[in-house]
């Protein structure tokens, strides 16, 4: 579609096509900023510094005390998306968005509750492990789509751009959106587990020894008598000589965000346990997603700022 063809100044609105609409929307916006280009170049300038100066202030935010700035953060996850998708009345995102708040808002409720339950660590890891290979999954269909769409593929099924463009895009924001709303929330989750259990405090010493036998995540015997109720499952030992359930160990590292032993904070080598080709782009993509936490939290906020910084100084 070409936004530069002529439109039919004689048609009413309710003749015109939808393109024809989209094209006239484009040179009333056209003329409307026609001639103001010093003023466009001075709102780029204001937008690339406040851009910069955010960036900074989070990141110092972040350094000096990263448990505030993590818990707005995920305020802000939580709560901007739906009220501007309220706003914008986007039925479908509302309705996944209610339906990971009441899962998530269960499991967050076991996870939190006193005494812990030796059965709710596997469970709190499974469901946000879960939404971390979901998240996963739609971002990898999401940019194979865009990609099917830069190849020209949408032409083969009879397809517009735009819509598979649309489409694609819609599986990577619902991806990286649940991915980091999900690892946020279950980092949360698994320092509340572990300081319930005993044998991990965020600082300082835990308040339970470990005994020989015990899975320091989950509370659990790592080895069962015949007749002994347990969890049956491979250990893995850490380079501290400490042993886990392999399933805990994973889901403290990839779904916890941890990079120490759950016991004595030693540093983890992720390359050891995840030695498996198949299985280090999950680590990557749980980079990834730590990396872009700002755009989806924080963008909207900076681009609200800007836009009072213009509306003072009476720029359009």
């Amino acid at each position: 579609m070409n936004l530069h063809e002529p439109v039919d100044l004689n048609k009413s609105i309710d003749e015109l096509t939808s393109e024809e609409k989209l094209r006239l929307e484009h040179m009333k916006l056209h003329e409307k900023h026609k001639g103001h280009e010093s003023m466009h170049a001075e709102m780029v300038f204001i937008l690339l510094i406040t851009l910069v100066i955010a960036q900074i202030v989070l990141v110092e935010w972040k350094k000096r005390h990263y448990k505030s700035y993590s818990l707005v953060t995920l305020v802000g996850l939580w709560i901007v998306p739906p009220v501007i998708s309220l706003r914008n009345e986007w039925l479908r995102f509302i309705f996944t968005w209610l339906v990971f708040t009441a899962i998530t808002g269960l499991v967050m409720r076991k996870a939190l509750v006193k005494p812990i339950s030796g059965t709710t660590p596997r469970l709190v890891y499974k469901w946000f492990y879960f939404i971390y290979k979901l998240s996963y999954a739609l971002g990898i269909v999401g940019y194979i789509i865009m990609m099917m769409t830069f190849f020209g593929l949408n032409f083969v099924f009879n397809q517009a751009p735009h819509i598979w463009m649309d489409c694609g895009l819609m599986f990577v924001f619902y991806g990286l959106y649940y991915g980091v709303l999900g690892r946020d929330i279950s980092e949360i989750c698994a320092d509340k587990m572990a300081a319930h259990i005993g044998y991990y405090t965020p600082q300082g010493m835990p308040t339970r020894s470990l005994e020989k036998n015990v899975c320091a995540v989950c509370g659990n015997h790592l080895l069962v008598d015949e007749n002994e109720t347990g969890v049956i499952e491979n250990t893995y030992k850490l380079s501290c000589e400490h042993v886990f359930h392999e399933f805990c160990i994973r889901g403290w590292c990839i779904v916890g965000k941890k990079q120490t032993c759950p016991y004595c904070k030693e540093k983890v080598d992720l390359k050891k346990i995840f030695c498996n080709p198949w299985e280090k782009p999950h680590v990557l993509y749980g980079q990834l997603l730590d990396w872009i936490r700002w755009l989806v939290a924080w963008q909207p906020f900076i681009l609200l700022i800007v836009h009072g910084i213009n509306w003072l100084l009476g720029l359009e």
